[in-house]
């Protein structure tokens, strides 16, 4: 099928002779975005950039999807299955289709394969090309469409048109053709009237074509604008051409003299510009030496297609120190050989302690010059320095580094047009917006090459213990330019050994005061960026340095800041684009270590320090912060961080846990609401900000009230219980427990003791559970509160079916439902019908267990409660492998897996595992199940659920003894048994006494087995549990036949 994108005039797609219009100003624009860099994933960043320039709406990225979305539809409607797919990479898009197929993209390619065709003597090929080229003209690309990068990308493609002309103006009049090279020329120098390089070809082509009058007034008229405009004559070339004219010089000695009849491409005249500094030993960056070298070495070497190499912009950019200046430095001596025209090194002071940054008119002044450019030849006009710089360089295999960029407006400028250069950028800012720009980010050293890079300046004499190398590079945060200075420091004082430079950073006051040496001090640098942000951004700033915890959301830094959500997200942005904080994962920031302690020293000293000298703030955003941070701000500052997780928290347990009977928290809105629409997201914020929830409670443990504590711990009790914090909870839940019995709040205290009594059950600690819940009961009887009787109740039977007490576990469970269908709360009623199952089956009643299993899930799927599901359908696949339905059993094992994929505690998931893997070793599937139990243990080792754990040591053992392995299966039934003895689980222990009686046998051991049977026997028959009785009794009298035959 015919399928084409065109960019030139309307952007539209084509193909099968059908034609679709992209809709909206923007969608056209995102669409031409990824067309452009067709086949080439562009990031999102970069795509933001494009269709919004520097304003994009709060949820750009939402917004951003919406288009592509778009896109996608209007490809399929016009191609139908032939349509090129958009595709989602990590934080990019790709449009997978050949660049061919994109008008401009071919544009662009036939000039520079005309270009290098004309000089290497294929003049008439060359011409073919120029005249395809010209086919795809259809007009100004990007039609109607305003932004920035179009504007950009417009620029981009004059200049290839404006090559194309020359080129095709070249070939003419190399063949004696100049009459028809003047009306390819003539249009362009009206629009160009000071590009030198094109008025010296119009001027050469009058001149052939005998319009000698013409070409000198047309070179007297542009001497004397540049003259006007500039301030100084024209360039060395066009004044040769108008002195030749002058002297009615052949036509043909001036193309010679222009180079326009040579035949081969000859090394770059003129000064060869060395200006780059020494370079380092290098430690690490493997990976991304390894890219960059491919990048530049791929285009210092001839194109594919053959045309003409185009330049190559390689971006470097990270936070300030982390060494984005030695690994250009390092790059330009590696690559020395390919780069024959010389490399230039040019520091732009973004971020100088003691300048503002270099101005695109100085910078292009000092390459210039570098190049050999006298200084009075130089143009006053920044478009006309672009140009001359664009002219210089555009023959010129060359490496030019612009180091330490303030942004992409100042880059722009100073980029080559059309050339065989390369050029490495370096910016504490990410730049977005550049054409073409391949940026490589670079974050801090892995710990070993840290400590190899300390360890290469000291040098083999100062070689320092591996231990406290260690911790030096940890205070540095793997920083490299933080371990060099200690580097530097300790060399400076031959006296000392790394041990007496560690205690000194230890005992020194402060870390950071200690990272400098006699010229470097990483808070300087620290403080160079600090002031490219606005007060509002220093703020946000500051804030951060406040977090306790080491990874957080934009809603906690709102908080923190006390600003909107919207406010809050632009100012993350900018420090996002700045490296002062990093987005390991989606909506997920952190902040170094060092940067964290200077914001802190900020808030500290009390000073907005960063001069103002730079000051970006607007007239708008001065006023949104003092230039001081009191100690009441700081302290307000964090009361509204613990607010808003025990706000956001108490909404997250509410969807997450609903079986909670909870206390009323108070109104504390949070200052933005994260989107938490259901249980699931709710689950996973509570995992996200586990550790945040647990510094903030720290906090409020320390500089809160004994209330606020209090009901802090009973917010995050659910989560503690799901996710295993048991050893951290309890003593938590103890003392809330003693404080609402302190304060005589007798509804509270029932709602603690159930948490309390929850954790207990969880833990094994049978007998306490059973104590606090009922002294919950007696509570809420006194206070006739029927929920939080019916959750007592309901947590009373926990314990009690824990210990094989199924009968009382089953009449107390009747009770609790009994009450809860007054209320008609479908979620309740669901739950407790899942637990009289559970009764049901263990006391061998299948139908009565699975007529209420069919009732609970009903009841869990009306009230949209997939951890409900997927517990009773995890009960189902257990009775189904008591009756013997393995295939049964395994299908709805796998199905409760399916719903609890990204919901549920490890504890349930892992419990879900271990089941599946019983089954799976029933079936003969051992390695399947080995891999499941082992897993499983860990998760249950991990959320110290004991009762769980013999489960799956027990497993395990069944797993090898079903694989013949009867040593390793004892030693996991003994250990099993340790555990459920341990914390007097017996209904638990009868099975694992079981299994482990059938290992005995296996391995010879008929005595130890038939003690072991007897004591399974005696405790099935004590509970009640007739199926385990019946097999226990089975196993026995088979031993005792088998032992009398033997004998």
């Amino acid at each position: 099928m015919e399928f084409e994108i065109r960019l030139s005039g309307s952007v539209e797609v084509r193909a099968a002779g059908r034609r679709k219009d992209l809709g909206p100003v923007k969608t056209r624009l995102a669409f031409a975005a990824l067309a452009w860099d067709a086949s080439r994933t562009v990031s999102v960043d970069t795509l933001i950039h494009r269709i919004w320039d520097d304003d994009p709406p709060g949820k750009a990225r939402d917004a951003l999807y919406v288009h592509i979305s778009r896109i996608r539809g209007a490809l399929k409607s016009v191609a139908g299955s032939d349509a090129p797919a958009v595709d989602s990479r990590t934080n990019s898009y790709v449009m997978n289709v050949d660049p061919d197929r994109v008008d401009l993209r071919r544009y662009t390619s036939c000039v520079d394969q005309a270009r290098s065709l004309k000089d290497s003597d294929d003049e008439g090929e060359a011409l073919r090309l120029l005249d395809h080229a010209e086919s795809l003209w259809r007009g100004e690309p990007l039609a109607g469409i305003t932004a920035y990068w179009a504007g950009q990308l417009r620029l981009t493609i004059g200049e290839r048109s404006l090559i194309a002309a020359m080129v095709r103006a070249e070939i003419l009049m190399a063949a004696g053709k100049f009459a028809d090279a003047v009306p390819v020329l003539l249009p362009l120098a009206e629009e160009h009237p000071v590009d030198e390089a094109l008025v010296e070809q119009l001027a050469l082509a009058l001149y052939g074509s005998r319009r000698a009058a013409e070409a000198t007034k047309l070179l007297q008229r542009t001497r004397q604008r540049v003259v006007r405009d500039v301030g100084l004559d024209a360039g060395r070339r066009l004044r040769q051409v108008h002195q030749g004219i002058l002297s009615e010089a052949p036509a043909a000695s001036l193309l010679e003299q222009a180079g326009i009849v040579r035949r081969t491409v000859s090394r770059p005249a003129g000064t060869i510009p060395d200006n780059v500094p020494r370079d380092i030993p290098w430690v690490g960056r493997d990976d991304e030496l390894r890219r960059l070298t491919a990048a530049l070495s791929e285009t210092s070497g001839p194109s594919s297609g053959g045309s003409a190499p185009v330049v190559t912009i390689e971006a470097i950019d990270g936070m300030g120190g982390v060494g984005k200046t030695s690994m250009a430095v390092h790059l330009a001596h590696q690559l020395r050989d390919l780069f024959p025209a010389g490399r230039i090194y040019l520091h732009l002071h973004g971020h100088a302690d003691d300048r503002p940054p270099l101005s695109a008119a100085h910078a292009l002044g000092e390459l210039l010059r570098l190049l050999g450019t006298p200084p009075k030849e130089l143009p006053q006009g920044l478009a006309e320095l672009v140009s001359l710089w664009r002219t210089t360089v555009r023959d010129r295999r060359m490496l030019v580094i612009l180091d330490d960029a303030a942004g992409p407006a100042q880059v722009r400028p100073l980029l080559p047009g059309a050339s065989p250069t390369a050029v490495i950028v370096t910016s504490r800012q990410r730049l977005p917006g550049l054409p073409g720009v391949r940026p490589v980010s670079l974050d801090v050293l892995p710990r070993e090459d840290a400590i190899a890079l300390f360890n290469q300046r000291l040098g083999a004499r100062r070689a320092a213990r591996e231990a406290d190398t260690a911790e030096i590079v940890r205070i540095c945060g793997y920083l490299p330019l933080a371990v060099d200075v200690l580097a530097s420091r300790l060399l400076a004082r031959p006296s000392w050994t790394p041990s007496d430079l560690l205690k000194q950073l230890t005992d020194g006051g402060g870390k950071l005061s200690q990272l400098r040496d006699g010229e470097r001090n990483v808070s300087h640098v620290f403080a160079a960026s600090y002031r490219w942000l606005t007060p509002l951004q220093r703020l946000v700033f500051r804030r951060i340095g406040l977090h306790f915890g080491l990874e957080f959301g934009p809603h906690a830094v709102a908080a923190l800041a006390g600003l909107s959500f919207e406010a809050t997200e632009n100012a993350l942005e900018e420090l996002l684009a700045h490296h002062l904080i990093f987005e390991p994962s989606p909506h997920r920031f952190t902040m170094h270590d060092l940067l964290r302690v200077y914001a802190r020293t900020l808030i500290d000293e009390g000073s907005d320090s960063g001069g103002a000298e730079f000051d970006r703030g607007t007239e708008a955003d001065r006023g949104t912060e003092a230039d001081r941070d009191t100690e009441s701000d700081s302290d307000q500052a964090l009361r509204r961080l613990v607010d808003h997780y025990m706000s956001v928290a108490d909404r997250a347990d509410r969807l997450a846990y609903r079986v909670r009977s909870r206390i009323p928290v108070g109104d504390r809105p949070p200052t933005a609401w994260p989107e938490i629409a259901d249980a699931r997201a709710a689950e996973r914020w509570l995992i996200a900000e586990g550790a945040n929830l647990m510094a903030a409670l720290d906090w409020a443990r320390r500089h809160g009230s004994e209330s606020q504590l209090a009901l802090f711990v009973h917010v995050l009790a659910g989560y503690w219980n799901v996710e295993g914090h048991l050893v951290t909870a309890e003593p938590l839940l103890r003392r809330a427990v003693a404080h609402w019995r302190a304060v005589g709040d007798d509804a509270a205290r029932g709602r603690a003791l159930l948490d309390l009594s929850a954790l207990c059950s969880q833990s094994g600690q049978y007998e306490e559970a059973h104590s606090t819940a009922n002294e919950a009961l007696g509570i809420a009887r006194s206070l006739n509160d029927s929920e939080l009787e019916s959750e007592s109740i309901h947590q009373l039977s926990l314990p009690l079916w824990h210990t094989g007490q199924y009968v009382l576990a089953q009449t107390l469970q009747e009770r609790s439902l009994a009450l809860r269908m007054q209320f008609n709360d479908g979620f309740q009623i669901a739950r407790s019908h899942n637990l009289l199952g559970i009764t049901h089956l263990q006391l061998g009643r299948h139908q009565e267990a699975i007529d209420c299993f069919l009732l609970a899930l009903s009841g869990f799927a009306d009230a949209g409660d997939d951890r409900g599901r997927y517990r009773t359908l995890n009960n189902i696949a257990e009775l189904y492998q008591k009756i013997g339905n393995l295939e049964s059993a395994e299908r709805a094992y796998r199905e409760a897996i399916d719903v609890s994929s990204d919901m549920g505690g490890k504890g349930d998931r892992a419990t879900l595992q271990m089941n599946l893997a019983s089954v799976l070793t029933a079936l003969g599937k051992i390695d399947e199940a080995l891999t499941l139990y082992g897993g499983a243990l860990v998760a249950l080792r991990a959320v110290e659920d004991a009762r769980g754990e013999g489960i799956a040591l027990n497993g395990t053992g069944r797993a090898h003894r079903a694989a013949g392995r009867g040593e390793q299966a004892l030693a996991k039934h003994i250990a099993a048994l340790a555990v459920m003895r341990r914390i007097q689980a017996a209904g638990e222990e009868a099975g694992v006494l079981y299994d482990l009686a059938q290992a005995e046998q296996d391995t010879g051991r008929l005595d130890q087995a038939a003690a072991h049977l007897e004591e399974s026997l005696a405790i099935s028959r004590r509970l009640g549990a007739r199926s385990d009785e019946e097999r226990a009794a089975r196993a026995l009298a088979g031993l005792r036949r088998l032992r009398g035959y033997g004998n």
